[in-house]
């Protein structure tokens, strides 16, 4: 029986949530760049409030779940998640401590690509060629990044958007080695953990009134409102329409913080971002098209 498209007026919803989670993840640039904090007060307290903002969407879609859920939830692929979740957090703050905020915004994008690479090796899901494609030509834009960052004291940074990119591709696979796995308690967890491990190298005297706010704001837009509005309305949109209206955070991350802080991208990452966002929208519309063809 075939599906039922969407009316258009929730069509329409669905495409202004998602583009308003989209800008709303897109302001974690802003947000790196107003602290005046070291990285690992950033990235405890910053999970933290994360944790605290994440009980209102964990209590709205049902994600505080049953004692059933928590138990899977430390069950192997939970803590797996959990790790990966923590070392992602943690590793995305600290690339925008090292390197520049368009970096880590290039690099993140590649995260689909990885991930259908690790359910290839993991799952033995076979790849569409079209997807083997795009992720070929994100490698080498990838490639020019960091290439260019080797003696400019951005490769640390380089490689820790890389490590986050990577670890967050395992947070994508591994709920499908476990589909009884809960989304929202791992999720919760790992930014409690994230802050028990980094809170003791923190610089208490740093949190004054500034930094408390930004990082509230950082653990709530990250966390609760973007995550709120995404699942709203991806219900109403095809995932290949959810995911190009998402790559859109591609060119907005870097953008806010130019027009903000004057930190304009190095001309190796304006050219590997351009290779990047063209594979990446290129497989988004090819995939689109193909969903609209079979319906």
């Amino acid at each position: 029986m075939p599906t039922r498209p969407p009316s258009s007026n929730a069509h329409s919803r669905g495409v202004l949530l998602v583009f308003a989670a989209t800008v709303a993840w897109s302001a974690s640039g802003i947000y790196a760049r107003l602290l005046t904090t070291d990285a690992w007060t950033a990235i405890a307290w910053r999970s933290l409030f994360a944790a605290i903002f994440l009980i209102v969407p964990m209590v709205l879609f049902g994600g505080a779940g049953t004692r059933r859920q928590w138990k899977t939830t430390f069950a192997p692929a939970g803590l797996a998640l959990i790790a990966c979740q923590t070392i992602s957090q943690a590793a995305f703050i600290g690339a925008y401590y090292t390197t520049s905020v368009a970096n880590v915004a290039v690099i993140y994008a590649t995260a689909p690509f990885i991930a259908a690479v690790l359910g290839w090796l993991i799952l033995k899901e076979p790849i569409a060629w079209r997807a083997m494609a795009a992720g070929l030509v994100c490698l080498a834009g990838v490639a020019i990044i960091i290439s260019a960052s080797w003696g400019a004291g951005r490769l640390v940074g380089d490689l820790l958007a890389l490590l986050m990119t990577v670890t967050f591709a395992v947070v994508i696979v591994v709920p499908r080695l476990d589909p009884e796995l809960p989304a929202m308690p791992p999720i919760f967890v790992s930014a409690l953990l994230a802050f028990l491990l980094f809170a003791p190298f923190s610089s208490a005297g740093s949190l004054d009134a500034h930094n408390l706010t930004v990082l509230a704001a950082f653990g709530a837009t990250n966390f609760s409102i973007a995550l709120v509005l995404f699942i709203i309305g991806a219900r109403r949109l095809p995932p290949a329409e959810s995911a190009l209206i998402g790559t859109t955070e591609i060119v907005m991350t870097p953008v806010w913080v130019w027009l903000l802080f004057s930190e304009q991208p190095p001309a190796a990452t304006l050219i590997g971002g351009s290779v990047i966002l063209a594979a990446v929208l290129w497989y988004t519309i090819s995939e689109l098209r193909r969903s609209h063809e079979r319906r």
